[in-house]
Order: C-alpha cells, then sequence, then structure tokens
C-alpha cells in the first residue's frame, strides 16, 4: 500500500481527518471568526462557497468548538432529508416526540426552542446544510419557523450554508423576509496557490512525511488543476501518492498530477 511506500503512518488527505488537524488557511479563520460573533449575537447566518471549497469542514469545526453546557448543536445536510423529515428530525434533536401536522411541529420546535433557551441556558445552533437544494416554499417556512415574539428575539443560532447560488436565490422578492434577517453573510473562497502548498505539508507532515513527496512543479500543478478547493486537492493528492506507488516513484512530479488529473476529478 502507499501509505508504507512512502512511510506514512496515516491516510494525509482523508476526508475523515478530525476537524482540530485541520489546515487552518485565512479563509478558515476568517469564516471561524464570523461564526464565533453569530454564536454570540445569536440570529440567522448564512456561508456560501463554491463545492468541494470547504464549507462542510468549517460548520463541522464551529459545532465542535460549541461547549455542550452552553450550546446544543444540531445538523442537518438537506440532502438526505425530505422537508417533513427535516422538521419531525428537528423535533426528536430538541428531545421531542414529533406530532404529526405541521402547525402542531412548528409550535413544538418553538416551544422547545424556547425551553432550552429560557429555562435550561443552552442556546440551540442549528446547521442546515446543503440549503441550496431547498424549495422557496421550505426558505418561506424556515423564516416563520424561527421568528419569536414577533421577531423580537433570537433564542437561537441559525447557520443555513449551501452553493453560491443560495445567495442569488435568496435576494429573490419572495425570498425577501428571510434575507432580510440574516445578520451575517461569508463566502468560503478557494485557497490560495501558497495554502495549496502549505495546506500540502501540514498534512502530509501530520502522515509522518519525512521528506518532499511532491515537487515543488507537482505543488503547482495541483493548485492549478484544483482552483484551490480542498476536495479535489484531496483527490489530486491521493490519486498521485497511489499512481507514484504503482510506478515505485519516490517523488511526484507534475507529470504524474497531469496524468491522474481527470481519474481525480479535475
Amino acid at each position: 500500500m502507499y501509505l508504507a511506500f512512502y512511510s506514512l503512518t496515516t491516510a494525509p488527505f482523508s476526508k475523515e481527518t478530525d476537524s482540530r488537524h485541520l489546515f487552518v488557511s485565512p479563509t478558515l479563520t476568517e469564516g471561524f471568526a464570523r461564526l464565533e460573533y453569530l454564536k454570540t449575537t445569536r440570529g440567522i447566518g448564512l456561508i456560501t462557497g463554491e463545492a468541494g471549497s470547504g464549507k462542510t469542514s468549517l460548520l463541522r469545526r464551529f459545532a465542535q468548538s460549541l461547549n455542550p453546557s452552553l450550546s446544543k448543536a444540531i445538523y442537518f445536510p438537506l440532502s438526505t432529508l425530505t422537508v417533513t423529515d427535516f422538521y419531525r428530525g428537528l423535533a426528536t434533536c430538541l428531545g421531542e416526540e414529533p406530532k404529526f401536522r405541521k402547525v402542531d411541529l412548528f409550535a413544538q420546535i418553538q416551544t422547545a426552542i424556547l425551553t432550552l433557551f429560557q429555562h435550561k441556558r443552552i442556546t440551540p445552533v442549528l446547521i442546515l446544510d446543503e440549503m441550496h437544494m431547498a424549495s422557496n416554499a421550505f426558505l418561506n417556512d424556515i423564516s416563520l419557523l424561527f421568528n419569536f415574539a414577533m421577531d423580537s428575539e433570537n433564542p437561537f443560532v441559525l447557520v443555513l450554508a449551501g452553493l453560491p447560488h443560495l445567495a442569488d436565490r435568496l435576494r429573490l422578492v419572495h425570498n425577501q423576509p428571510l434575507m432580510q434577517r440574516i445578520i451575517l453573510r461569508y463566502h468560503v473562497q478557494p485557497l490560495s496557490k501558497e495554502d495549496v502548498r502549505l495546506y500540502l505539508e501540514h498534512h502530509l507532515k501530520r502522515a509522518g512525511a519525512g521528506y518532499d513527496i511532491f515537487t515543488p512543479q507537482a505543488v503547482e500543478a495541483i493548485a492549478s488543476r484544483s482552483r484551490g478547493l480542498p476536495r479535489i486537492i484531496n483527490n489530486l493528492a491521493t490519486h498521485s501518492l497511489l499512481y507514484g506507488y504503482t510506478k515505485q516513484l519516490k517523488t511526484i512530479d507534475e507529470e504524474t498530477v497531469f496524468a491522474i488529473a481527470p481519474e481525480a476529478g479535475a
């Protein structure tokens, strides 16, 4: 296996990397700071970014940083749920036995959020990922569901995350009620060429690399083909290591990167 060939102790570019060990890029640092601000002020935030830009990694790091005695993190990726599943799942995560009618579910969820915040001094932190897949009706529901005391208080933190066109959809007239209540907006930028180099070095070092496996030209090729998107960087680096192992290449050059780019989705 390529790990032994390159004297690595773990797979350096696995998506299962603990959020504590992620490469802390400038965009991740800024995004985390914005979410920390949202946690303090409470309310609704919007996080957007291209597919593979690291949105979910940012959200995971934020959720894992929360103090469970002060915050209750609830994460839902919309791609795995129907709208009804979301409401029922949210009620369940808030410690309730879900009602059947939508109007009853709304009241149940709002009461549970208020109980956590006012009586237990715990702020519910709800993270809804892949919201670019949401219907306009669902976006309107979100605006209604998270309206407390005639919109005079926010006993919750709600993070809506998705691809860039989610922000465009929210600007449409029929989504203005929700858009106007968003107090934080942040777009996750791709990594710069220098950050790609540091990203590769960081993960290889954590995996036990004892020398520079990728040549400077290979790093440039990865930065170019990945467009700075961490998911594609991971794919390119992993496929390069696998190819290098099969060819018994102790050093990965740019020709290797270009050779495996199509199968790595770049």
